[in-house]
């Protein structure tokens, strides 16, 4: 067993690894196109790994993965019957793969020369402004269902993609808009029982199931709305705004913790300071800020300097 492994491997080396290395010297470019073949591979493997981790395509991957390993290696030991049916799966295996990944591959060509990409090159400046106002019709609604008492949990995704939360819920592909998430959490209706996904700009999913947060520091009047906040902000990056149907109070879950009773600016200034990008401007406003800082403070010594001078000379001219 052991020499047909090592006579295996040697026909494999002289084969294909020792004449692949052997055709650099022959033609030095076909390194350069190598290279340049495996960085191309290498970024686009690691764009389909950030679309689909979190999902659960991630543990379909991992099988896929232990499928290519098993076929190679039943080639390598010359196990004729099960590479043979190995081959076979992985031959149809190409259309099992399209149809199985369809949301992910669906997600990836929208997001192509847009937000993940778009912003990957610097060009998300349409796309910043377009959150922006998301963000801005989120808070009017939250402000309406606070005043009604009308209880509420909207999640909003950041980077962590969270597919498998939106597939527990009634898909909707909608545009953002106050009046649609107040009409969604009105009592008794279908969808008012659950949470509410916002994901590349638009409300992917009413009625969602969230994991709950089961952490004995969590205070005990927090109702379950509050606690699966807390629990997606916890498994994701998102950020989940709660509305309290007993108190109205606004509540806002984000990285694990709880911020309770928010007002109406402060709501606006959380959600724009941690989706929205701030890139070039934030730089600005702290120079400018700083400045200006810095002048006030020249300014305020100036006019205390000239004071003193004018309290020195009073006293001066009353001694004579």
């Amino acid at each position: 067993m052991g020499s047909n492994i090592g006579i295996a491997w040697e026909n494999f080396y002289n084969e294909n690894i020792l004449n692949y290395f052997k055709s650099f010297q022959e033609n030095p470019f076909a390194l350069i196109s190598l290279i340049i073949d495996i960085a191309i591979v290498i970024f686009l493997c690691y764009c389909f790994f950030r679309i689909v981790k979190g999902s659960r395509a991630w543990q379909l991957i991992k099988g896929i993965i232990f499928l290519i390993i098993a076929t190679w290696l039943s080639g390598l030991l010359n196990l004729k019957i099960l590479n043979t049916i190995l081959t076979g799966i992985m031959n149809w295996g190409v259309i099992a793969v399209i149809v199985i990944f369809q949301p992910e591959l669906r997600r990836a060509l929208e997001q192509l020369g847009t937000n993940k990409f778009a912003k990957f090159f610097g060009i998300d400046k349409d796309i910043a402004t377009k959150t922006k106002e998301d963000i801005y019709k989120v808070v009017i609604a939250v402000q309406e269902l606070a005043k009604s008492k009308t209880g509420a949990l909207i999640v909003i995704e950041r980077d962590i993609n969270i597919q498998d939360i939106i597939a527990t819920g009634i898909p909707m592909d909608a545009e953002v808009s106050p009046q649609l998430l107040v009409n969604i959490f009105v009592p008794k209706t279908p969808l008012h029982d659950g949470a509410v996904v916002i994901s590349n700009n638009k409300i992917a999913a009413a009625a969602c199931v969230l994991p709950l947060a089961n952490d004995a520091d969590i205070a005990k009047e927090l109702g379950t709305r509050h606690r699966a906040a807390i629990g997606i902000s916890k498994e994701s990056d998102s950020i989940a705004v709660v509305v309290s149907e007993e108190t109205g109070k606004v509540s806002v879950a984000k990285d694990g913790t709880l911020i309770a009773d928010v007002r109406e600016d402060v709501l606006k200034k959380i959600l724009i300071t941690n989706i929205v990008t701030k890139r070039f401007t934030v730089d600005k406003k702290v120079k400018k800020s700083k400045l200006s800082v810095l002048k006030d403070k020249l300014s305020k010594d100036k006019k205390e300097n000239k004071k003193i001078e004018e309290t020195v000379e009073k006293r001066q001219n009353l001694d004579r």
